[in-house]
């Protein structure tokens, strides 16, 4: 799950609408300034509310910062599992190594692209990367098995048993199909900082992609 801080006694549940500004606000400044630097007076003013309410909603600093991962990860959720229903789960992804091998290209190029294209997306990859020595619930998450690899991990699972991959550990699988699909991505595109061209994405998936599937297809 997304880090969150817990609800504390006294704080705000207000607006959904101003929480998720005030969210969206701090988000953009503390990508921008990083945590050290980034003031609550910045983020009431991008916001357009006074900094008590920043306060009264999220109790400090800390908090806010943690709440602004959780809840922005929450909200791609959505996202991601449309994403799954329109490239995994497609009707015959489970019935043949070409559908399979489709499959699994058309969800790594959409996946890589949407981390890479998209601003929030970017911004919140290089954030965690910036702040997770800073945070112990930032690097407990970097060792468990989050929702992208566990939805992953279902999904060969269920090729696996169909025939077309030999897997015997499906979350380690995941981990690696989701370093190979988004990582050379990343690696090139320095975390969505630099422009990179939808033929080299669909030549760095597609790469991955027959790589995995050199090491997990039946021998």
């Amino acid at each position: 799950m997304p880090p969150s801080a817990p609800l504390r006694p006294g704080l705000r549940q207000g607006s959904p609408d101003k929480r998720a500004a005030i969210v969206r606000a701090a988000l953009g400044v503390f990508v921008r300034e990083g945590y050290a630097r980034a003031g609550m007076d910045a983020i009431a003013a991008e916001a357009q509310v006074s900094k008590r309410t920043v306060y009264d909603y999220f109790g400090d600093k800390e908090r806010l910062f943690l709440s602004a991962i959780g809840e922005t990860e929450a909200a791609q959720e959505g996202e991601f599992s449309a994403l799954v229903g329109r490239t995994l789960d497609r009707p015959g992804a489970a019935e043949g190594a070409d559908a399979m091998e489709a499959a699994l290209i058309a969800f790594g190029r959409e996946f890589a692209t949407s981390i890479l294209r998209s601003p929030v997306r970017a911004a919140l990859v290089r954030l965690i990367t910036a702040e997770a020595g800073h945070f112990p619930e930032l690097r407990r998450r970097a060792g468990s098995v989050g929702l992208v690899q566990q939805v992953i991990a279902d999904r060969l699972a269920r090729y696996a048993d169909a025939g077309l991959l030999e897997v015997t550990d499906p979350v380690e699988a995941a981990e690696y199909f989701g370093l190979l699909v988004t990582g050379r991505v990343n690696n090139r595109s320095l975390f969505g900082t630099v422009e990179v061209s939808d033929e080299k994405i669909d030549a760095l998936v597609s790469g991955s992609v027959r790589f995995f599937l050199r090491a997990y297809r039946p021998s």
